[in-house]
């Protein structure tokens, strides 16, 4: 009886045979996952939630008070500006207005303007309607602010001037999309055509990210009714998706596209592509997610929500490029073969020799090709140091919306602390809150008669509310802030939406040290296990967090600054981490995928810079193709109303930028060569030469 001969393949190269021979049961399978979670999305509904609330500080021990013991002043208020320069009053039926405003689901209470209570203008030309809506804050649904928007508008006419403010309002105008995914997608296509020569080439990418991104739309619209997540995640997912989906493909395309001219068959090709390409995607998408879970080091439920969410994103698009990739390279196999080796008669194979000798140039001069990358990237980063954490309001949006309108006309006619006024609560007698009113009207950093005289809300509980002479962006009234809250001591508290600000950005700014050595920790040591070396794994490190910093230097200049025609403001609290979390895992793809094809070169002949130059040769046309696609799908998003995407989108661009161009072209190979062979030491392992012929790991 023959003896069976074992199966020596890798598990890859079996799930590449698995996916090729079961191709169309594998795309059958995703196109059903696309259309039973966007079903069950549209069907059940989102249940997004923007709620930011941080336990131990003195805004949510405000907002938790205020929703126990007064509920009518926790949810979300709409203001609706009326404005006339001959008199407002004058040109509105008020009562009808009122009724109309009331009349909208959701609505709490209508509050008409009122000169005792603060809310005309000393010149009579802007009055104030402030609308109330039930709940705590974030519960009304969307439907609200656009029927709010609707009713008031229809008021608008002749001389009189109808605007609207409130989050719910910036929300709803700025939710309208863009063609920021659409550009994007466009540019992708057209380097994937030029660098491919084909449009069915290009496509399979494309398809491939496409499938897994819209499909975690759907899963994620269901995890919102189980996890806090935030209204802004799906276009993150976009962002994210879109960009990882089409990169991890084009590497394990590429992969294949060199081994059919090398002369390998399509089935040899497929295997070979996702045991080695493939690999590298899959600690990439490793990296990322193991990066993403460093957020949950912030103590916040709404990022958790979110990081969980994109993590999914990440697992799916990962997922579909070993699964689906191959079953559609299986499916057109033939038709791309003919098109790739045609393409590549017409351009001659001449693109890694250009790298090859880049290679050799760098290792004859290692040391001024580091410190010039060093220098350049660590001059970038320097203004990162002077970031200005905040939230961006009404006063940073375009122009022609109704929120900035209504912010600009309050602004002017109230003063900027109009727009984010503090609210302090006394939780003791009425005497320590009347003590609490005087020392509040006589403080330099507030509008003296703009403080509203202590209100009893509950039994021992009084709620003043004052306006800072500077605008809820200024660091100025941060500092307010700090210094009301320790002037004022127990039993006060100062919250409102602009302290709840100052607190979310002094945590994030607390936590994000411990952050960035926990994502950075564990990235190292998840690197030093792949590629079995300690000096890969804090070179990576070190580099990856240089380039990041860069980034952050450069949205800082921009978007704080105002360089480049961006209106200044602060960055958003959050997106440091944030982009650090993704940009650090992001970086881990080109460095997988380079120094995974050093250590094939390097178990293979031994010879530490033949490696260098043979994987900078074999990668770097792809990382460059692979960066630019990335650069201008996250670039795109610069095109986004949401100033928030604007800053990540323009981030994360200039990161992959900087990361393919300064540290894989220059710093890594000139710190390879300076390594030579003791890049790949790590201790008790056997010496290099021994494992020559084994397979690389990655």
């Amino acid at each position: 009886m023959t003896e069976a001969v074992p199966d020596r393949r890798t598990r890859m190269e079996r799930l590449a045979g698995f996916a090729g021979r079961h191709r169309w049961t594998a795309l059958a399978c995703w196109l059903v996952l696309l259309v039973a979670a966007t079903f069950a999305g549209q069907a059940v509904g989102d249940a997004y939630d923007d709620d930011f609330s941080l336990p131990d500080t003195q805004s949510q021990e405000v907002a938790d008070l205020l929703e126990t013991h007064a509920p009518t002043r926790s949810g979300d208020t709409v203001v609706v500006v009326l404005h006339d320069d001959d008199g407002w009053a004058s040109d509105v039926d008020l009562d009808a207005l009122t009724r109309d405003l009331a009349a909208v689901d959701q609505v709490e209470s209508v509050t008409p303007p009122d000169a005792q209570r603060g809310t005309v203008s000393s010149d009579g030309t802007v009055g104030l309607v402030e609308v109330t809506l039930e709940g705590r804050t974030g519960d009304a649904p969307s439907a609200t602010y656009e029927e709010l928007i609707e009713v008031a508008g229809s008021y608008d006419s002749g001389p009189l001037q109808v605007e609207l403010s409130g989050a719910g309002v910036r929300q709803v105008e700025g939710g309208g999309g863009s063609t920021a995914e659409a550009v994007g997608l466009l540019a992708a296509v057209v380097i994937l055509v030029l660098m491919f020569g084909s449009f069915l080439a290009a496509s399979l990418p494309l398809i491939t990210a496409v499938l897994a991104v819209g499909s975690t739309f759907g899963l994620t619209v269901l995890l919102s009714h189980v996890l806090t997540i935030p209204s802004y995640t799906p276009a993150m997912l976009a962002l994210v998706g879109l960009g990882v989906g089409i990169d991890y493909s084009l590497l394990i395309f590429s992969r294949y596209r060199s081994e059919l001219l090398a002369g390998a068959g399509r089935d040899r090709a497929s295997r070979v592509a996702l045991d080695t390409a493939g690999r590298s995607v899959l600690f990439a998408g490793a990296s990322v997610i193991l990066a993403l879970g460093g957020l949950f080091t912030l103590g916040v439920d709404a990022y958790e929500g979110a990081v969980t969410a994109v993590a999914l994103t990440v697992l799916v698009t990962m997922l579909a490029s070993v699964t689906l990739l191959p079953a559609l390279l299986s499916l057109f196999g033939r038709r791309i073969e003919k098109r790739v080796h045609r393409h590549a008669a017409k351009r001659g194979r001449g693109t890694g020799q250009v790298w090859r000798r880049w290679a050799w140039w760098v290792q004859r001069a290692p040391w001024p090709a580091l410190v010039v990358s060093v220098v350049a990237l660590g001059a970038l980063a320097i203004p990162a140091g002077s970031m200005n954490l905040g939230f961006s309001d009404a006063g940073t949006d375009d122009e022609n919306t109704t929120a900035r309108a209504a912010y600009d006309l309050v602004s002017e006619k109230f003063g900027p602390g109009a727009n984010g006024p503090l609210v302090v609560v006394t939780e003791g007698t009425e005497d320590q809150a009347r003590s609490a009113y005087a020392e509040l009207a006589s403080h330099p950093g507030i509008v003296g008669d703009r403080v509203s005289p202590p209100v009893a809300v509950a039994d021992g509980l009084f709620l003043i509310r004052a306006e800072p002479t500077t605008g809820p962006q200024d660091e100025a009234t941060a500092d307010l802030v700090t210094a009301l809250r320790d002037d004022l001591g127990e039993p006060h508290l100062v919250g409102g939406a602009t302290a709840a600000y100052v607190d979310f950005s002094d945590t994030m700014a607390d936590r994000f040290p411990v952050f960035v050595l926990c994502v950075v920790g564990l990235s190292s040591l998840l690197l030093m296990w792949v590629f079995r070396s300690v000096a890969v794994a804090v070179k990576a490190a070190l580099l990856n967090v240089l380039s990041i910093g860069a980034a952050l230097g450069a949205m800082t200049l921009v978007f704080q600054e105002g360089y480049l025609g961006a209106q200044a403001g602060p960055i958003e609290a959050f997106l440091p981490v944030f982009v650090f979390a993704i940009l650090f895992g992001l970086s881990m793809d080109y460095e997988v995928f380079l120094l995974s094809r050093m250590r094939e070169e390097w178990l293979r002949t031994g010879d530490a810079s033949l490696a260098v130059r043979e994987g900078l040769a074999h990668t770097g046309g792809v990382i460059t193709a692979a960066a630019a696609i990335m650069v201008v799908v996250f670039g795109s998003f610069v095109l986004s109303p949401d100033r928030m995407l604007q800053q990540m989108g323009f981030a994360m661009a200039v990161a992959v930028l900087l990361d393919a161009l300064v540290i894989r072209c220059l710093a890594v190979p000139a710190v390879m060569r300076l390594l030579g062979t003791r890049a790949w030491w790590m201790p008790r392992r056997s010496s290099p030469s021994r494992n020559r012929g084994q397979e690389a790991p990655a």
